[in-house]
């Protein structure tokens, strides 16, 4: 059962569940990203994957890409150890196809169109949504593989009294972890306060390079306070901050890098009527990346800024139909250095910032009791190509025996970016600001069943995307088509919990007929925990299939295929007592050699134990 957000809108969605419940029964999920609004997962055509802090903490993981291994209809591609360029592919799209969110803020950076998922400090997060398939509908540009929302920590405990949480760990490759939050209510008012630093010697990122290992150090801030009204009114704010260094092995220009990524947000919301919830946010993000040679010196600089502001209205209409209006207006902003070590005085791009403002609607309705129907608009206007409009509709049937077809249709499209469009001409080509949007249209149908000890779920998509940007200059020219199946069985048994996901995908070039780069054809995960006394065991399995890469370091460029793998991993947890907790995880049992991305390494048998406090 996982935990779910409170807010006082979530009472309107409550009944559409209690209707055909039949009988008290333990809520499902809710999901506040698949609509922009509480929803109850089992009411909702799209796929849905939710980890609460409870799942970070017992999975013992360090990292978001560490987290998003084995989630279905995730692919992770790392370049290295921690801290090292991540690439998600979420049902096969590529990196740029996924949008992401921080506390309903747009995140990741301007220039590439990518979020660097391996700075984003995991101490500081309370819960992580990822949705999957088109959600331009709700969200605009980048939706086309789907949207991820992290949710960072908010202090509320009932009571006035300050709860602290304090650990401290270490581990393989001199890695040393420490992290701590206070937290609580005062009175009216809420607030969480949480600072975390992590700093590893790494391993030697790259194979046939400098044989040195790569270090990485990141130090994490995390701040919230909020306040209710005698009203039932409230404000909110928070500012999440990760800064650090690391280091990389690169063919050439520079070799270690310092970055810094902030976001911080305002959010009010009140019922306007007993029938109409209104929210208005406003936020920024910034995405700052220093690059330096070997010897120090100074290479380049890339900063970016997003700015947002929202404004979504919910209003139930009647106990079977709630309607979500809203509108987004966003700025998105880049300054730089030089931008090419190799011809100086290139430190500008031809454009320096360009604004995106939408309109969307979205009705969530019960329908003859067990039909549930979603369907959503919205209409983009972006400065740098016009006006798009995108749709979405999905239907879900929850039957008497447990068993749930449903089904869902919808396009989308992701803007280019300011590299692809405005980078200057070098005299090996720039930047095309006559760019199109790349688009998609996707379908899935799918069926799920929930019985006394097992559920499960299996889903099968087709995604086309058209104008895919490709080449240098780029432009408009490569089309691709992915299609997948998805499956997930979770069952309780003898005292164990039992989580099994599959995924096979072939995302293909129409082009060339060619499969897609770094996706895994197949993949394969197993998760089973089980809590003995005051010990908890756990063990993850992950086995996937090839994928094909390029090689580099030929010329011309060859295509490879990176062989399949399986790595397990083994953790175990000790509650001392009521406060106290030690915990320790052992990675890569096999010690199992294997690439995500060609050329690069990833970590063998390693190990990691942490002791724990928590009033």
């Amino acid at each position: 059962m996982q935990k779910i957000i409170a807010t006082p809108f979530l009472s309107l969605i409550i009944p559409f569940s209690s209707v055909y419940a039949g009988q008290p029964v333990d809520l499902p999920g809710v999901v506040v990203t698949a609509t922009r609004a509480e929803t109850l997962q089992n009411e909702l055509a799209a796929g849905a994957t939710v980890y609460t802090r409870q799942d970070i903490e017992r999975l013992q993981v360090k990292t978001l890409p560490d987290l998003f291994k084995g989630t279905l209809g995730v692919d992770i591609a790392q370049s290295g150890g921690y801290g090292q360029t991540t690439d998600l592919f979420l049902r096969g799209t590529n990196p740029g196809h996924v949008l992401v969110l921080i506390d309903g803020i747009k995140v990741g950076s301007v220039t590439t169109g990518t979020m660097p998922y391996e700075l984003i400090p995991i101490d500081q997060i309370e819960r992580v949504e990822i949705v999957r398939g088109p959600q331009s509908s709700l969200y605009g540009s980048e939706a086309i593989g789907g949207v991820i929302q992290i949710f960072t920590r908010k202090g509320s405990h009932g009571d006035d009294k300050p709860h602290v949480s304090l650990q401290a760990g270490g581990g393989s490759y001199d890695t040393a972890h420490t992290a701590g939050t206070v937290s609580g209510n005062l009175g009216r008012n809420w607030y969480n306060l949480g600072v975390s630093h992590i700093d590893s010697a790494g391993f030697n990122a790259k194979q046939h390079s400098d044989p040195d290992r790569d270090g990485y150090e990141n130090t994490g801030v995390n701040a919230r306070f909020g306040h209710r009204f005698a009203n039932a009114a409230e404000i909110e704010g928070f500012f999440l901050r990760s800064q650090g260094t690391n280091q990389y092995d690169s063919s050439f220009g520079g070799n270690n890098s310092a970055f810094i990524n902030q976001v911080f947000g305002l959010t009010g919301q009140m019922d306007v009527r007993k029938d109409w919830h209104t929210l208005l946010r406003l936020g920024r993000s910034t995405d700052d990346l220093d690059t330096f040679f070997p010897d120090g010196s100074f290479e380049s600089r890339y900063n970016t800024t997003r700015w947002n502001a929202s404004w979504l209205n919910q209003v139930r209409l009647s106990d079977a139909h709630q309607l979500t209006v809203g509108a987004d207006y966003r700025l998105d902003e880049v300054a730089s250095g030089d931008l090419d070590t190799y011809s100086p005085g290139f430190n500008t791009y031809s454009q320096k910032s360009r604004y995106d403002a939408g309109l969307f609607s979205e009705l969530h309705s019960r329908v003859l009791e067990r039909h549930f129907l979603n369907a959503s608009v919205r209409g983009d206007k972006n400065e740098a190509f016009g006006d798009y409009v995108t749709g979405s509709v999905g239907w879900r049937y929850n039957s008497v025996l447990g068993i749930n077809p449903f089904a869902s249709f919808g396009n989308a499209f992701k803007a280019p970016t300011f590299n692809e469009l405005y980078w200057p001409n070098t005299g090996f080509g720039g930047g095309n600001p006559h760019l199109k949007p790349e688009e998609s249209q996707s379908v899935e149908v799918g069926v799920s069943g929930v019985h006394k000890q097992v559920q499960w779920e299996l889903r099968a998509y087709h995604t086309d995307v058209d104008q895919l940007i490709s080449g240098w200059p780029p432009v408009n020219i490569n089309k691709a088509r992915i299609e997948g199946i998805e499956a997930q069985l979770v069952t309780d048994f003898l005292g164990w919990h039992h989580k099994l996901n599959l995924n096979l995908l072939n995302p293909v070039d129409v082009a060339t007929g060619l499969r897609l780069q770094r996706r895994a054809d197949k993949s394969l995960s197993f998760d089973l925990s089980r809590s003995i006394g005051v010990f908890d065991v756990g063990a993850a399995v992950l086995a996937q299939g090839d994928r094909p890469d390029i090689d580099y370091n030929t010329y011309p460029y060859q295509r490879v295929s990176l062989h399949g793998f399986v790595t397990v991993d083994l953790r175990a947890a000790w509650h001392i007592n009521k406060n106290w907790l030690l915990s320790g995880k052992l990675n890569n049992l096999l010690d199992e050699n294997y690439q995500t991305v060609n050329g690069y390494n990833t970590p063998d048998r390693n190990f990691f134990v942490s002791i724990h406090y928590n009033d």
